[in-house]
């Protein structure tokens, strides 16, 4: 009998070294910390935090930092079975310059080609995909093949997806496209995307981007506009990250949801985004309202915005709730 996870990632995986020093470029920064990281990895990790059942699609090198991100897995909850090596393929290091409150450049080494691009379609476990409650998917997958032709095929074996919201019974709940775009990763630009992301938002239930990622998806910019043109290509649920002017939600079925930014001391933006990822996969599989959710999913991005980490920085439920009361 296939087990059912209560969210199930696909995408990016890698070591993050990020500087102890802050207001440092690279070239003077002396201590570094490892940490676990890949935005797929990182909501994995942020769902299992609070409580959910996670695992992993992704491949790393056959190397000691491949080693090394199955043992953090582990240790944070995430079920690690579809994590498989590639002998010829280094895993991916990230380094990145802390600059608050909002410059935080990352330096990605993912060549010759990272060993998360190398997921093919006849490895996945569809049996596994299709029981998954929540599937979140990346637009850094599309990027280059497999791992293109892979994540089309998993968003495809849902069918409709779930409906974007709905309790916590056991009955599937969403797929979710995170449109994570990085320029760096694709060739051609956004015009050369946009035909790949609108093949994924028809199989997904819900859309999660900043107004850059929107407008690569959509071809247009208003955060309104954005929204509504992603309800279009199909989604149920359409969220729009704003930064400082926080995040506009909108559902099909007419709701709306406007919800300010969380004040908060940055110290590292970069793991924000996919703590709100985690947050809102906890917040549907609960059958959140929207204007809960979205205010819950902030709040969790908050909390990560002012600590160094990414994925050891997640938030758990009493965090956030203690945030959210204002303790």
């Amino acid at each position: 009998m296939t087990e059912t996870f209560d969210v199930l990632t696909m995408g990016r995986i890698g070591v993050d070294l990020y500087p102890l020093q802050t207001g440092v470029g690279l070239a003077d920064v002396e201590t570094f910390g490892k940490f676990l990281g890949g935005s797929a990895t990182n909501v994995a990790v942020a769902a299992a935090r609070l409580g959910r059942a996670s695992a992993v699609i992704t491949r790393t090198g056959q190397d000691p930092f491949g080693d090394y991100c199955h043992r953090a897995l582990r240790e944070f909850g995430v079920d690690d079975r579809w994590v498989t090596a590639v002998p010829d393929e280094p895993t991916p290091v990230t380094f990145c310059e802390i600059f608050p409150p909002d410059d935080f450049p990352l330096y990605f080494y993912r060549r010759p080609k990272a060993p998360d691009l190398e997921i093919h379609p006849h490895e996945l476990d569809l049996d596994a995909v299709r029981a998954a409650r929540i599937l979140w998917v990346t637009g850094t997958g599309l990027c280059e093949e497999p791992s293109r032709e892979a994540t089309l095929t998993a968003l495809a074996a849902r069918g409709d997806g779930g409906t974007g919201g709905g309790g916590d019974g056991g009955a599937r709940t969403a797929t979710v496209f995170d449109l994570d775009w990085r320029p760096m990763f694709w060739r051609g630009g956004p015009a050369a995307a946009r035909d790949t992301y609108r093949a994924a938002l028809a199989h997904a239930t819900v859309a999660v981007g900043n107004v850059d990622e929107c407008e690569v998806a959509t071809g247009v910019r208003d955060p309104h506009a954005c929204a509504e043109a992603l309800l279009a290509a199909g989604v149920t649920l359409a969220v729009v990250k704003r930064g400082p002017e926080g995040v506009l939600a909108a559902h099909r079925d007419g709701t709306r949801a406007e919800v300010p930014p969380h004040p908060v001391e940055v110290v590292n933006g970069l793991g924000a985004g996919d703590a709100f990822g985690g947050a809102l996969c906890h917040g549907l599989l609960a059958g959140w309202e929207l204007d809960p959710l979205v205010r819950y999913a902030n709040a969790a991005g908050a909390l990560v915005a002012g600590r160094l980490a990414c994925s050891a920085a997640m938030p758990t439920a009493a965090e956030v709730d203690a945030l959210l009361a204002g303790t």
